[in-house]
């Protein structure tokens, strides 16, 4: 009888010794959660599709963004990372990422404190559709966004943290990018200051 108790036990005491991790607590990326029943909280990716001639092909001040195309968050034409017209802010960002979700209404602000000067771009990453729909909603980020199933553009410019931030000058030409944590609306105005020459209001 105790041999009995003790090997129906022992699924359980394995089951206890699973750790929790990053990798597990992580939603699936995945194609297959196209949309939800709501509107998507998102600005629509036409501003992001250049005029002909709009973006500076000659040599720019750093190196060009990588030939990726990627899909909109709201649908329609996918977009080139490099017809982004410039000057711009791309934030690289995860549902699951708490520094991610701390840092996005500073990028909701920045987009409304330099409309017309300054675009400010999302790329959801390694996330579910829906999950990241529901982060834009809580925070009330409505700056475009563009959707990367996988890691494709953190794969092209051969980094792998998050949040990740990259500065983009008018000439197209990858100023700097951040890795430094969750950016505040101080940090944020002072980095566009320095590698985009933009005041942010305060």
């Amino acid at each position: 009888m105790i041999r009995r108790l003790a090997l129906m036990s022992l699924p359980l005491l394995l089951l206890g010794t699973v750790a929790c991790t990053p990798e597990t607590d992580r939603p699936a990326a995945t194609g297959a959660d196209t949309s939800t029943s709501r509107p998507s909280p998102f600005e629509e990716c036409t501003s992001l599709v250049a005029e002909p001639g709009a973006v500076d092909t000659g040599t720019p001040q750093g190196d060009r963004l990588p030939e990726l195309t990627l899909t909109c968050f709201t649908g329609g034409t996918p977009v080139a990372l490099r017809d982004i017209p410039g000057p711009a802010v791309i934030n690289i960002w995860a549902s699951w990422c708490p520094p991610c979700r701390k840092e996005l209404p500073a990028f909701q602000r920045l987009s409304e404190q330099t409309e017309g000067r300054l675009r400010v771009v999302g790329v959801n990453t390694q996330d579910s559709r829906s999950a990241a729909q529901s982060i834009g909603e809580d925070f009330g980020v409505r700056f475009p966004m563009l959707f990367d199933q996988g890691k494709a553009f953190q794969r092209a410019l051969e980094r792998n943290a998050f949040p990740m931030t990259v500065f983009v000058g008018a000439d197209g030409g990858v100023r700097h990018i951040d890795t430094s944590g969750a950016l505040d609306d101080a940090g944020l105005a002072g980095l566009v200051r320095q590698h985009l020459d933009i005041v942010v209001p305060a």
